[in-house]
């Protein structure tokens, strides 16, 4: 019979494409993974992966093998974890997927609230781009992870937290007056500098201002927005960032302005996202939560 430890080795080949890593992710040998897999083409009668010395490559009906697999894994995950629901709330570990552009702006704010209120946590963090963390929340790679609005999320289940606005950040040279809110007409021709490709904040700073992607300075684009403000600070451009990172990136900067963009907002709104079957959902709302409350709480 097909066993869960057989699925699970063959996740890991898929997912790392060679049977050594496989092997040390599932912390067993790689000649025991090895016949595990052998096993499980023998017990199904297909061959679920094609091996030589340099690769490992997945058999057209090994696809849809892993495909089912994964499913089963989740489920047997799921049922695991209703059972471990009856415990205290959030004294389980849980795996929180965050953005780059929401990480290290929102975790300070928050974490320090969340672990006094639920001591027994354990929290683990996984940072990413919101495509990476949206499939690994459909594959059951992680529980949760937090996201900034709109963006699709087909198949999942959001619980927003928290909106919030761009702000225009300039050289202190700059003719505009500090507090001041300036339109997205009034940005065009600024050389205004995003992050990179694959950064949803991107999307959302070229939606609300109604810019097309040609009318940004592309000749530099950052992996960070610390990085960004440091191009704003050698008078390279301009930029945008979320009201969140405001106090982190210009705490103490007398050479920087930072102006509100006056367009309808919220300009971005912040969410956890799960699955629609995931049995934790009742953590995932407590934490919700107390996000918000805190949130609040920094606000006044």
């Amino acid at each position: 019979m097909v066993s869960l430890k057989q699925l699970n080795y063959a996740l890991a080949v898929e997912k790392t494409r060679h049977f050594k890593k496989a092997a040390d992710l599932c912390a067993v040998s790689q000649s025991a993974l090895s016949a595990a897999i052998s096993e499980l083409e023998k017990q199904l009668g297909i061959q679920i992966f094609e091996r030589d010395t340099r690769k490992v490559l997945v058999t057209p009906l090994g696809k849809e093998v892993l495909r089912q697999a994964r499913q089963i894994k989740i489920q047997a995950d799921d049922l695991c974890l209703l059972a471990q629901t009856q415990n205290e709330p959030l004294s389980r570990p849980i795996t929180l997927g965050v953005i780059p552009t929401i990480a290290p702006y929102l975790l300070p704010r928050v974490l320090p609230a969340l672990h006094q209120r639920y001591p027994a946590l354990e929290l683990r963090i996984v940072e990413e781009r919101s495509e990476a963390l949206t499939e690994m929340v459909r594959n059951g790679d992680i529980d949760t992870a937090i996201l900034a609005l709109p963006f699709a999320t087909p198949g999942l289940l959001t619980f927003e937290f928290w909106h919030e606005d761009f702000f225009w950040i300039t050289h202190a040279d700059s003719a505009h007056e500090p507090g001041q809110g300036i339109t997205s007409n009034e940005l065009k021709g600024s050389d205004l500098m995003l992050l990179g490709d694959g950064h949803c904040l991107v999307g959302h700073a070229l939606s609300v201002c109604d810019f097309a992607p040609e009318e940004v300075d592309n000749s530099f684009a950052s992996a960070s927005l610390n990085t960004l403000v440091q191009m704003v600070v050698g008078k390279k451009g301009s930029t945008l960032v979320p009201a969140m990172a405001l106090d982190s990136l210009l705490h103490n900067r007398s050479d920087l302005k930072a102006l509100h963009i006056d367009e309808p907002g919220p300009h971005r709104t912040i969410a956890f996202a799960i699955r629609p079957n995931y049995a934790d959902r009742q953590n995932i709302e407590l934490m919700r939560d107390l996000f918000s409350e805190q949130l609040e709480k920094d606000k006044d």
